[in-house]
């Protein structure tokens, strides 16, 4: 197909339902990551898997610095790709930091999403007045920084942190090599916009009918984060999984398929 968005994401599409389901990986991640959930909707659903541009085997030349300066430059291209591969009503499975930029294209385009599911959203990392996102702001400051001097070294101290299951180590692996394969230029920067973003404001505008899946311990989105997000979008659920870790489509697959079926039959 010489439709440019497919080889800009790195677009694949299969299953044998009609109805679009679209996987949105978090930030460091890639497609590969919802592998062991996919192949329980192929059967339901027409699933389209992409990578972010800049992440997995997108075209990086095409990373803007100045589009992406945002959440919103994300959010523009999920809806350049509904609109080139003339999609709707679609389900959209979003993970951490892909949950905002879901949440941004619904707001903006609500034609194009029946129902959307995020696991382990936060709208604000930061600790902020009352509000608890789980990192104060000296703690973004000291990240920021050493990810600047030392990506790599950062790397490898933060994707065990992020999956939280030590006995599960070849997922904290994949999920470390999935980082160091960034250009680091737009590792770094996409973890700025990501960390320092604030998203609340956006979350009252969202009318999608959604599903928040929660898992506790999560260090990088704790539960109190899950609560606020529910408790900020009039019309969703919360289901909070009996596992840990912010990664549960890897570590728990069982899990989250069993969430998402029962929220798709709502």
């Amino acid at each position: 197909m010489n439709n440019p968005v497919f080889k800009k994401n790195n677009i694949n599409i299969f299953g044998k339902g009609t109805q679009p389901m679209l996987f949105a990986h978090g930030y460091g991640c890639n497609q590969e990551m919802w592998r062991l959930v996919t192949p329980a909707f192929e059967e339901d659903y027409q699933i389209h898997l992409f990578d972010h541009v800049g992440s997995g085997e997108s075209q990086v030349g095409k990373y803007d610095f100045s589009k992406y300066k945002s959440l919103q430059g994300y959010a523009d291209d999920l809806i350049d790709i509904c609109d080139s591969l003339s999609l709707k009503r679609s389900v959209l499975v979003a993970h951490s930091v892909s949950s905002m930029i879901a949440t941004l294209a619904a707001v903006s385009r609500p034609d194009l999403f029946d129902k959307l599911i995020m696991i382990g959203p936060s709208p604000r990392y930061i600790n902020e007045g009352e509000y608890f996102g789980g990192f104060d702001q000296q703690d973004i400051d000291e990240l920021i920084e050493t990810l600047e001097s030392n990506y790599l070294g950062w790397s490898s101290f933060i994707t065990p942190v992020i999956v939280g299951n030590p006995e599960k180590e070849e997922y904290s692996n994949e999920l470390h090599t999935s980082f160091c394969s960034m250009d680091p230029a737009i590792a770094k920067h996409f973890a700025k916009v990501t960390f320092t973003g604030d998203n609340r404001q956006d979350l009252q505008k969202l009318k999608t009918p959604t599903l928040i899946i929660q898992t506790h311990p999560d260090v990088i989105a704790p539960k109190e984060v899950g609560n606020y997000v529910h408790s900020q979008i009039s019309n969703s659920e919360l289901v909070q999984l009996d596992c840990s870790g912010h990664c549960p489509h890897l570590t728990a697959p069982d899990l989250v398929i069993e969430a998402i079926r029962n929220f798709l039959k709502t």
